[in-house]
């Protein structure tokens, strides 16, 4: 029999990786897109962004083999064949947009030099980073990461308070019944 929710270590993963990627989408569309490379401040915004994309990353890494590792609950049904393998894909897809879009993030900073000007304070930003095509691909993935978070939200409302199947319970911290 699976257990009625996920480990705690796995809740804590969720959850960090969830308020850390939903920082970096806002820090991303508000604050360095809206700011000229010219400006100085930029350099600590991008130095910010990578460091915590690189943590993103890492602990995506890691809630991909602890889940491989541990026993976890049975996926969550709402009664609708349809519905259920997209929140199964839906889930699929939250994992692999976070690694493209991390992984875009670091073929940009690679491609652009950023480790050593933002990190080694030599030379200076480039005019504009969409001459770099992985910053096409960084754009377009994050839009589409924001979509399928906004619909993953959704679906755990409906779950919540339109099933009433107390949904939320399995992603929080607590005892787990087996």
């Amino acid at each position: 029999m699976n257990p009625s929710k996920y480990n705690n270590i796995q809740v804590a993963l969720h959850w960090v990786v969830a308020l850390l990627v939903l920082f970096m989408l806002v820090m991303g569309t508000f604050v360095l897109a809206q700011t000229p490379n010219s400006d100085p401040s930029k350099l600590t915004a991008l130095r910010g962004h990578m460091v915590f994309g690189s943590v993103i990353l890492l602990l995506t890494l890691l809630r991909l083999v602890w889940r491989r590792k541990s026993v976890q609950p049975d996926h969550a049904e709402t009664g609708n064949a349809l519905l259920d393998k997209l929140g199964v894909a839906a889930h699929y897809g939250l994992n692999l947009l976070t690694l493209l879009a991390a992984a875009s993030g670091i073929g940009l900073a690679l491609q652009a030099g950023l480790p050593r000007i933002v990190f080694g304070g030599q030379g200076i930003l480039p005019s504009d980073f969409w001459a770099f095509t992985p910053r096409i691909a960084h754009g377009i993935l994050t839009k589409l990461l924001a979509a399928l978070i906004a619909l993953h939200v959704v679906g755990a409302l409906y779950h919540q308070f339109i099933i009433k199947d107390r949904l939320f319970g399995r992603i929080w911290f607590g005892k787990r019944d087996m």
